[in-house]
Order: structure tokens, then C-alpha cells, then sequence
């Protein structure tokens, strides 16, 4: 049977690691199995729906099928890397300091407000879902032709995608909530690092290397890089599973 994993914990994936390496959420406990939160998630009815599908694709596999030699490895890899790479360029280029312009700004209205920050980072967000989504649609419905066994494969992921992806947006959309706290705590950092030196501010400082402004721009893109990462990862593997499909 090919093997893939859809979906990592969310609670021990890299994103969540961030979070807690800047101290705004508690450390994932181990023993948490993703098993047991996906049981949790999944209502009753989707559950019997998914074992339908799990059902109806072993019942419709032959004894015997020569697997169909398609150019996919090729042709969504090469999609999913243009993709990857446009989501990298413009993370990395919004949360950049310099005055180079990108279709998604970082606010630079250097008043203590996070407001547009939550509002800079879910455009970021808007921005993969937008982008990743139909790439993950498009690497099934290219998986589906290739054999009856990656086509179960491909159902699977439809399925729990289905099923999980009220509850990942529901959790995604907390994350922009969480770096409020990053950014009260660099900004008070700041005001006290004033106080200690008697010297009067100056917001110009702020987006200077090291600087509370500066800090808090590569925390945000750590995070957003970290989550494209996690959102990624079901198309990832549909395609390692169509590429590793020969030592199956």
C-alpha cells in the first residue's frame, strides 16, 4: 500500500515550534499522538463518509493492474516548486525592511498598534490558501490517473481534506492572534531599554538591525515561512507517493 503522510500535527510541526521558541505558546507535549486529535476532530458522520471511501477504492482495485507511466513527478514538481518559490519570494521580500515594493507591504506606520501587522499577515495568509489549495486539487486529480492504487490515494486526501479543513483555518487564524504577543513584548523590551538608558526615542531606530521593529519582522516571516511549510505538506507528499510509487 502506498504510504504517504497527509497532513503533519499540527501540534509538533515546525510552526508551532516557533511559536514556542518566542514564548507565546507552551511547548507541544510529546505523547500527544496526531491519531488521537484527529479522532477528535473528525465528526461521526465524516467518519462514516471517510470510511466509505477508504471502502469503495480497496473494492474497486483489481487483482492485477499495470499502473499507468505519466510525466507527473515532472509536471506538478514543477508546479509545486514555482509555487513554493513564489510564496518564499514574497514572504521573504513583504517582511524585509528596504524600500523595495511587493504586492503584499509590510506596514511601516511605526505607531505602537499591531493592528496592521494581524492585517499584513492575514493577507499572507489569503495569499497560500489562494495558491496552495487549487495546487493540491490539481497533484489529485493528476495522482487519480495514474493507477487505481494512487486514485485511492488521492480520495483519501480529498476526503480528509474535506473533513479537516474547517478545523486547520480555525486553528491557522489564532496565529496572527498569538504574534500580538511578540510584538507587546518586544515593544515593552523597548520602552524599557529607554527608560535604563535615559534616551528619548526614535522611531527611525526602530527598523535598524537588532532594533524591537527589525526583530519582530523576522519573527513574522519565521512564522509565515514556517506555515507555508505546514500548508505544503499534503501536496508534498501526494507527490512522493506518486515518485516512490515503483518500490511500493
Amino acid at each position: 500500500m502506498t504510504r504517504v503522510s497527509l497532513r503533519t500535527n499540527f501540534h509538533s510541526s515546525k510552526l508551532i515550534r516557533c511559536l514556542a521558541d518566542l514564548a507565546i505558546v507552551d511547548a507541544a507535549e510529546p505523547e500527544n499522538a496526531f491519531a488521537e486529535k484527529l479522532g477528535l476532530w473528525i465528526h461521526f458522520t465524516d467518519a462514516i463518509t471517510l470510511s466509505a471511501v477508504h471502502s469503495d477504492s480497496i473494492a474497486s482495485l483489481p487483482k492485477m493492474q499495470h499502473e499507468v507511466q505519466l510525466p507527473l513527478g515532472a509536471e506538478v514538481g514543477i508546479e509545486f516548486r514555482r509555487i513554493q518559490t513564489g510564496l518564499i519570494n514574497s514572504i521573504m521580500k513583504s517582511c524585509s525592511l528596504n524600500l523595495d515594493k511587493t504586492h503584499i507591504e509590510l506596514p511601516m506606520d511605526l505607531a505602537a498598534a499591531y493592528a496592521p501587522y494581524r492585517r499584513f499577515y492575514d493577507t499572507h495568509q489569503r495569499d497560500m490558501e489562494l495558491r496552495i489549495q487549487p495546487l493540491r486539487v490539481n497533484v489529485r486529480e493528476a495522482l487519480a490517473k495514474v493507477s487505481p492504487r494512487l486514485k485511492k490515494l488521492a480520495d483519501l486526501d480529498a476526503a480528509l481534506e474535506g473533513i479537516l479543513r474547517d478545523r486547520e483555518s480555525k486553528l491557522l487564524s489564532k496565529v496572527p492572534v498569538l504574534l500580538k504577543k511578540r510584538f507587546e513584548q518586544l515593544y515593552k523590551i523597548h520602552q524599557q531599554m529607554l527608560i535604563d538608558t535615559q534616551q528619548a526615542d526614535n522611531s527611525a531606530s526602530w527598523t535598524q538591525a537588532g532594533a524591537w521593529l527589525a526583530r519582530f519582522s523576522n519573527d513574522m516571516q519565521m512564522l509565515l515561512l514556517a506555515e507555508m511549510e505546514l500548508r505544503l505538506q499534503p501536496a508534498m507528499g501526494l507527490i512522493e507517493a506518486f515518485n516512490n510509487k515503483d518500490t511500493q
